[in-house]
């Protein structure tokens, strides 16, 4: 089935516009536009010039500079550029051409869309040097230039463009972080493609997908969601069957490192130290390996947080991509049929996948637990909290602290059910346990609350009334 990709706009407004006023500027405009694999960054550019572009050029990945600097004179003879050479031994020589094809056309914007800039820039090829050059030397100087740039390598825009030390030190105009879609905008793209979920069916498959665009698209209507999973990743002819092979070898060029501390997170559900990675992993102790956990961080993949009044060593990272995680739980050395998720529906490996699963939505959605409990408008500090048990205090773990501004600490308890959530005297003593050893390790002088996030709700029993708010699943569709 063709993939309806216009749908994966829904929620791109403000974007769209960004792109689309930097065409009745005054002056040249650099708009870098970054993000992770599959978030639909090609497509929104595309769209919001209408397939309009003066020149456009995409990076190959894994080829020799030789053949890149090929394919992009074969791209500015397509695109009118009169009497171009053969070949060309240098991104210099590129550029040059390309200012000659810009000087073919007197008048109007002319936009340059330069597409996976990570993979032009191979070592020793020169290319970073150069594009600093076009457009420090000459694009800023005229009044007709967009040029935007893109790449799914999101640590490599970071560092090369968005926070260049060099020569295109604070050059770009505007920048684009596009982020996944929230359950709301996913809950928009199944509706515009005709597919029919339940609430429930579309938080399992945000649990699957994560927020990912293109992910969504792919799904069909007339299916239920378990057959679905089925098709897409369990059948050997699925679309997203070789997914995560191909997720990773596209965003770094040596992916093995990255999937190394990827896989050992994905057997630590609250996260590892730096110390803890180093230990189990055997890396080295140094900057190379600091990099690494900041590429994964900045592509979406991890997150990093750190207990309170703990020292900075202690900084947790945390796997929190969704279908990475979903992959390693039933996916990797695991495939044994194309009804294998069908089957899995309510045992209690799926039950306990459920409840991290539903965790780590919640963590994609602290905004819209903000709004539920009227706090969006006061700064926050989202984490969660462990601590280790020694003989003066026992262990405890907290899925999600809100530290607020207003002088309250919220303790966000996150649970999975497929009904009310019915609270017990044993949780309830477990619940005000953990209040109490937050406060005692902590030492804060704020007020603690106990905030219940359920998937349906609480039962309003005898012990409701030690909980201060609760949110429930529909308010993260919002």
């Amino acid at each position: 089935m063709p993939v309806n990709y216009s749908i994966m706009l829904i929620g791109r407004d403000k974007e769209k516009v960004i792109l689309q006023e930097a065409l009745d500027k005054e002056e040249s405009q650099f708009i870098a536009v970054y993000g992770r694999r599959r978030v639909g960054k090609t497509f929104l550019i595309r769209e919001s010039y209408g397939y309009q572009f003066y020149f456009q050029f995409t990076g190959a990945a894994h080829t020799s500079l030789k053949n890149q600097l090929t394919r992009f004179v074969f791209a500015l003879q397509e695109q009118g550029l009169k009497d171009a050479p053969r070949q060309i031994n240098s991104w210099l020589e590129a550029f040059s051409l390309l200012k000659q094809l810009i000087n073919q056309k007197d008048g109007g914007k002319k936009v340059i869309f330069l597409d996976e800039l990570p993979w032009l820039d191979s070592p020793r090829s020169g290319f970073l040097s150069e594009l600093e050059v076009f457009w420090n030397g000459w694009a800023s100087a005229r009044k007709d230039i967009v040029l935007v740039v893109c790449g799914s390598a999101t640590s490599w825009m970071v560092n090369k463009i968005i926070k260049n030390k060099g020569g295109l030190h604070n050059r770009l105009t505007q920048r684009i972080a596009l982020k996944p879609f929230t359950l709301k905008n996913c809950k928009q793209l199944t509706i515009s493609n005709g597919v029919e979920f339940s609430q429930r069916q579309l938080l399992e498959a945000y649990m699957i997908f994560g927020g990912v665009p293109y992910y969504w698209s792919l799904l069909k209507k007339g299916a239920s969601l378990a057959q679905e999973i089925d098709r897409l990743i369990f059948s050997e002819d699925g679309d997203l069957y070789d997914e995560f092979s191909m997720l990773y070898a596209s965003l770094f060029k040596k992916p093995e490192p990255y999937i190394k501390v990827i896989s050992l997170l994905s057997n630590k559900n609250y996260g590892m130290t730096r110390q803890e990675l180093i230990s189990a992993g055997g890396f080295d102790e140094n900057g190379a390996f600091s990099d690494l956990l900041s590429d994964l961080e900045w592509c979406g993949f991890i997150r990093s947080y750190q207990n309170t009044g703990k020292r900075v060593k202690d900084v947790v990272y945390q796997l929190i991509d969704n279908y990475t995680v979903f992959y390693y739980s039933f996916v990797k050395n695991r495939r044994r049929s194309k009804n294998y998720w069908q089957s899995m529906q309510g045992k209690p490996e799926y039950n306990a996948w459920c409840g991290l699963a539903f965790e780590r939505v919640c963590l994609w959605h602290t905004e819209q637990i903000k709004a539920k409990l009227g706090i969006s408008g006061i700064v926050t500090t989202e984490y969660a909290w462990r601590n280790v048990a020694n003989n003066e205090i026992s262990g405890a773990q907290i899925d999600l602290l809100i530290e607020r501004g207003d002088g309250i600490i919220d303790i966000c308890e996150i649970k999975f059910s497929v009904e009310e959530y019915s609270i017990t005297k044993e949780y309830m003593e477990k619940l005000l346990h953990k209040k109490s050893v937050y406060k005692s390790v902590t030492k804060t002088r704020k007020a603690v609350h106990l905030v219940m996030i359920t998937t349906f709700g609480l039962t309003k029993n005898a012990y409701f009334g030690e909980i201060q708010n609760e949110v429930v699943a529909d308010d993260l569709f919002q």
